[in-house]
């Protein structure tokens, strides 16, 4: 790849990388706090005009820069991480929340994207995780590359990244909630620990 992956939204033949470059036709006037532009991504994206966005729908909106859907996993993953109704869908107002975590991931993926290969290696994610606040070791980088690397290139797209923050924090919350005295150590019976790991499977 040429350049890092970037935030492509697209409508039909349509397709804008960044903010504020494109808009689809006049649409009914935002809700209170949601910024227009995002107003209008989501309306793009909303393909069914149903007030909700599937993981489906999300993934038909966002492509790496060489204009590959990211992938089934990350946008179900994303969907799930703000849709509090079980219903597989987000409104407007989760939809706004979850582009800023989107822009804030690409912009830390680029960031440690040293090389501007496209792609993070296992030594940059490990820069990039301790920038988030997640003590791990190199070996759990290596881990994570192994196990989100899908075409076995020992390296991640943008789209594999968020998929592995996004499993990265569900777990993480999961322990906080265990881990009352803050001491980094929990106690799990065999049934917990099997739903904190199918909660966060990815």
């Amino acid at each position: 790849m040429r350049c890092s992956d970037t935030l492509n939204l697209r409508k039909g033949r349509e397709s804008v990388k960044g903010h504020g470059k494109w808009a689809p036709a006049q649409q009914t006037p935002p809700p209170q706090g949601v910024d227009p532009t995002v107003y209008s991504w989501f309306a793009a994206v909303d393909s069914d005009r149903s007030g909700s966005i599937s993981a489906t729908e999300l993934q038909q909106a966002l492509t790496n820069n060489n204009w590959t859907h990211f992938n089934a996993e990350t946008c179900r993953l994303m969907i799930a991480l703000f849709d509090h109704s079980n219903t597989g869908k987000i409104g407007v107002q989760d939809f706004a929340v979850l582009m800023k975590y989107v822009q804030q991931w690409k912009a830390l993926f680029e960031r440690y994207d040293t090389d501007r290969s496209g792609n993070v290696e296992a030594g940059e994610l490990h820069r990039a995780y301790n920038e988030m606040g997640y003590r791990v070791s190199p070996q759990f980088c290596q881990l994570v590359v192994a196990r989100f690397d899908l075409v076995e290139r020992r390296r991640l797209k943008l789209d594999d990244f968020i998929q592995s923050c996004v499993m990265i924090q569900k777990l993480t919350d999961s322990f906080k909630q265990r881990d009352t005295n803050r001491t980094g150590i929990i106690t799990v019976g065999y049934e917990d620990f099997l739903s904190i790991t199918i909660s966060g499977k990815p």
